[in-house]
């Protein structure tokens, strides 16, 4: 510190009025590189899992006449892709990863978000919508809880789609991969729909479904302004 002193002051400086300002700039942490608010970290990873992709379809739609029109593994792929696309345009290195991956096994990135859909079957007029969850034993309960906050604001307001809060069961927030992957990994996993009541938006508007999980991630990363909310708990429908 007072090599540094020293070399900024010179004879005609020390008592110009502005040494104190100088000294203060010194004693300043700057910056190194000025980023925007859209501008990545080096380096920063994250991962994408597309739904049953690499192991099954998932759910199957029929067609009139009972043959496969539909699966959910295609579904969940084309989103997948779709949101790697656009993060890895943004500057982000991103893993596009199978449901039971190997480099799920200990995998450590910024977060990890997993794509899914429900039923093909129509069940009640309100299976409709979306649903996101983060694992019930995770090490930072708070960054898990903002980043289930930024794909729940960030997806609605994308979709349009409401929060389906009454379906979030345990194959959700005990999703195999919490308990696989490095435990400072942030994760959630999100059921962009119901496959039946929201095969419109899912398969023709697919690009809308992929950004509105892009932003909820970008909202997470960049530390945007969102509304908290808690990890759901678990509920089994009848």
């Amino acid at each position: 510190l007072i090599a540094t002193l020293f070399t900024a002051w010179t004879p005609n400086s020390l008592f110009t009025s502005n040494f104190s300002d100088q000294i203060r700039t010194l004693l300043t942490p700057q910056s190194a590189v000025q980023s925007g608010p859209n501008t990545p970290l080096p380096q920063v990873r994250i991962g994408i899992v597309a739904g049953h992709m690499g192991n099954d379809s998932g759910a199957v739609c029929y067609d009139e006449d009972g043959n496969p029109s539909l699966t959910e593994a295609d579904v969940n792929l084309s989103i997948a892709t779709l949101v790697q696309r656009s993060l890895t345009e943004r500057g982000y290195q991103v893993d596009l990863l199978n449901e039971f991956d190997t480099r799920l096994n200990g995998y450590r990135a910024a977060a990890l978000v997993s794509i899914h859909n429900d039923s093909c079957e129509y069940i009640n007029d309100e299976a409709t919508g979306f649903k996101v969850a983060a694992s019930l034993e995770t090490r930072d309960v708070n960054r898990a809880q903002r980043l289930t906050a930024c794909m729940t604001n960030r997806y609605q307001q994308m979709t349009g789609l409401y929060f389906h809060t009454n379906s979030i069961t345990p194959d959700m927030t005990q999703y195999h991969a919490f308990s696989e992957i490095d435990p400072n990994t942030i994760t959630a996993i999100i059921e962009t729909g119901f496959l039946y009541l929201d095969q419109n938006i899912l398969t023709k508007q697919t690009d809308v479904v992929a950004e509105g999980i892009t932003q909820g991630i970008l909202c997470f990363l960049n530390n945007e302004s969102v509304l908290p909310t808690s990890i759901p708990l678990p509920t089994i429908l009848p």
